[in-house]
């Protein structure tokens, strides 16, 4: 199923769209689409059932913004330099463990909102990514294949990164990826019966029109089920999380000078295979 947040900002409703690319509102059988679903089996039932019967009421999608897919997400834990062509760019080892970084909740964004480049900035950069959406907590698992199994479905992500936030102002990364709007989500979740293979997908990204990324999934150093048994051994993850998991190359960083940061008017797109379309333009705080 493909999962969606529908509305203004602070007053999304649950959506889905069905397999004819009809989008369908889920506010009459569902409260929203957040952990809670996606822990509840019976409630996944029901909405899968209601969408193979065409039942629900359909949305007219002219005008309607399309928000976050998830809603009330607990934490979101970052994977840095998980794809063996962006360490190369940048000129790092891969690394033998994964790096971690956490971005704040509250950072998220709808697919198409508008993205703030913060005051100051001089270095605010792109990263289209597959985000991992948990369905079941995940405490100390033994194995990839149990990490698999713990995934409810697939997002896209645009993991906006300030570099000099990140790098050269000391401490953690976390000061360069928690800035205002720095996570867009979406368009929407697809469920993970809908992705049979998460190291199989094709990753795009252009800034004004100019295609920037053009990677994939099996480039990850560490895939999706090693990412989340090994997250499992630090932290329990619980309903409702997202694990994202890292960029292909192709980032500005990586680019010879003078680097081609984004300012203010510049328009990214980024897409992942049958995880939709994302666009936004960007603007000064």
């Amino acid at each position: 199923m493909k999962l969606l947040r529908v509305g203004p900002v602070g007053a999304e409703r649950p959506a889905l769209l069905d397999q004819d690319g009809i989008l369908r509102d889920l506010s009459g059988l569902v409260a929203d689409v957040d952990g809670a679903l996606l822990a509840d089996d019976s409630a996944l039932s029901r909405v899968r059932a209601a969408a193979e019967a065409r039942s629900l009421p359909v949305l007219d999608p002219e005008g309607l913004r399309i928000g976050a897919p998830l809603g009330r997400i607990g934490k979101i834990v970052g994977i840095g330099l998980n794809y063996f062509g962006h360490a190369a760019e940048i000129g790092a080892e891969p690394p033998a463990e994964p790096i971690l970084f956490l971005k704040a909740a509250d950072t998220v964004v709808g697919p198409d909102d508008t993205v703030l480049i913060p005051r100051g900035s001089v270095k605010t950069d792109w990263e289209a990514e597959l985000g991992v959406v948990i369905g079941s907590t995940a405490r100390y698992l033994e194995s990839a294949e149990e990490g698999l199994a713990h995934v409810a479905g697939y997002v896209l992500v645009n993991d906006v990164s300030e570099r000099e936030f990140q790098i050269e102002r000391g401490g953690t990364w976390d000061k360069g990826k928690n800035c205002e709007t720095f996570t867009p989500v979406g368009p929407w979740l697809a469920t993970a019966d809908e992705v049979p293979d998460p190291q199989a997908l094709g990753v795009r990204l252009w800034v004004n029109g100019e295609l920037r990324q053009d990677g994939t999934t099996a480039d990850q150093i560490f895939p999706v089920g090693e990412v989340v048994h090994y997250l499992s051994r630090f932290m329990t993850l619980h309903p409702g999380d997202v694990v994202i998991t890292g960029t292909p190359g192709g980032v500005a960083m990586g680019r010879p000078e003078p680097k081609p940061y984004l300012r203010a008017g510049d328009v990214v797109e980024l897409e992942i295979d049958g995880l939709g379309r994302q666009r936004q333009e960007f603007k000064d705080a």
